[in-house]
């Protein structure tokens, strides 16, 4: 195999395929990229027990091959390359990667003992990327973290006509966007209509980011996979088994105050009253008709601001929450203004950007301050 190619392109390709690669493996040759060389293109492919990755880009073609390399290796090797041509070949048992004066030879790991690349599962229909990775964004950032309860780590992805949910919570919060997307199900496949899965949230957030620019993606999924593919693009990850508790009942309020203030300002203050809030210790946001007072800390260590805000269906409410999932909450609303829908102290608050129902971020309040 012998192939040139810009030192930019290359990176790129061998960075985006070793996202999926493991960080430890009992499996070696699982810690490789597969370089494929011919008509003009190259391929890069990498794969774990729960994810794989493919793209191709264009190269000219001195001599077609396969080679398997360390693909971490090979990524420090690329993000060292002088910029222009690179010439890469296998030369016995290396592969040689060679820009300007610097050249790199790595050894070969045994393309025997490398697993075949997963196919795309059924296509199911297209999503706008942009659009896929805001969203994916917004929810991930309620999945929990506990590896002992896996399902509590994932999205929700679910297909109704031409509307995607996603949604993710750690049992303390919970968030939930609808996005438009465009089923189109293959022929002889089942239709997209009624699918509910849990995707790992880590792995969902890496593709969205990796495609959020590559306009129109196509969505494929079935009872075990989920795969995106674009323009020379391909990536594959396993589902979670299990189903995240429903939002539905959550998420329907009754009767409660409406609490809307800028959402910048609040940030910010979010931010400078909780230097002094220690552990658990919560932030408490005191609305009134016209303003929101924050306070955090006990005793001779305190802090207080005051913003504007706007408060209807009470004189008065006082809310008090964990100030990581607070800030966490905010940050994942782009909207200027952000609105709570409250209940009452220690009871839920569901947060809106006050302008629809496309994206919904529920918070647990917690005991005000005495």
């Amino acid at each position: 195999m012998e192939f040139r190619i810009d030192s930019g392109v290359l990176t790129e390709a061998v960075a985006w395929a070793a996202r999926v690669l493991p960080a430890r493996s009992p499996v070696p040759v699982l810690g490789g990229l597969l370089l494929e060389a011919r008509d003009g293109r190259l391929r890069v492919s990498g794969l774990d027990y729960e994810a794989s990755a493919r793209i191709e880009v264009e190269a000219d073609t001195v001599r077609e091959g396969r080679a398997l390399v360390l693909g971490r290796r090979l990524l420090d090797i690329c993000k060292v390359l002088p910029g222009g041509r690179v010439a890469c070949g296998v030369e016995g048992a290396r592969l040689s990667v060679t820009g300007g004066d610097a050249r790199f030879g790595l050894s070969l790991l045994p393309l025997d003992d490398y697993p075949a690349q997963p196919g795309l599962p059924a296509f199911r229909g297209v999503v706008d990327a942009a659009a896929f990775a805001a969203a994916v964004g917004q929810v991930a950032v309620a999945a929990g973290r506990d590896d002992s309860l896996p399902v509590l780590t994932g999205v929700r992805l679910a297909l109704d006509g031409t509307t995607m949910t996603l949604a993710a919570t750690d049992r303390y919060r919970y968030a939930v966007r609808t996005l438009e997307w465009k089923p189109e199900a293959e022929e002889g496949s089942e239709a997209a209509e009624g699918i509910d899965v849990v995707v790992p949230a880590r792995r969902l957030t890496e593709i969205a980011r990796s495609l959020s620019g590559a306009g129109p993606v196509r969505l494929a999924l079935d009872g075990g996979s989920i795969g995106f593919e674009s323009d020379g693009v391909r990536t594959t990850t396993r589902l979670l088994d299990g189903r995240l508790p429903r939002h539905d009942k959550l998420f329907a309020l009754g009767e409660h105050a409406v609490a809307v203030t800028e959402r910048a300002p609040l940030v910010e203050a979010v931010k400078r009253v909780a230097v002094v809030a220690e552990g658990d210790s919560p932030v408490q946001l005191a609305f009134t008709g016209d303003a929101v007072h924050l306070q955090a800390g006990y005793e001779d260590d305190v802090a207080s601001q005051r913003l504007a805000a706007t408060l209807t269906g009470a004189e008065s409410m006082t809310v008090a929450f964990n100030p990581g999932y607070l800030l966490d909450a905010l940050g994942s609303f782009t909207t200027g203004a952000v609105a709570f829908h409250l209940l009452g102290p220690g009871q839920r608050a569901l947060l809106t950007d006050g302008e629809g129902e496309t994206y919904r971020h529920l918070l647990m309040s917690v005991k005000p301050l005495v």
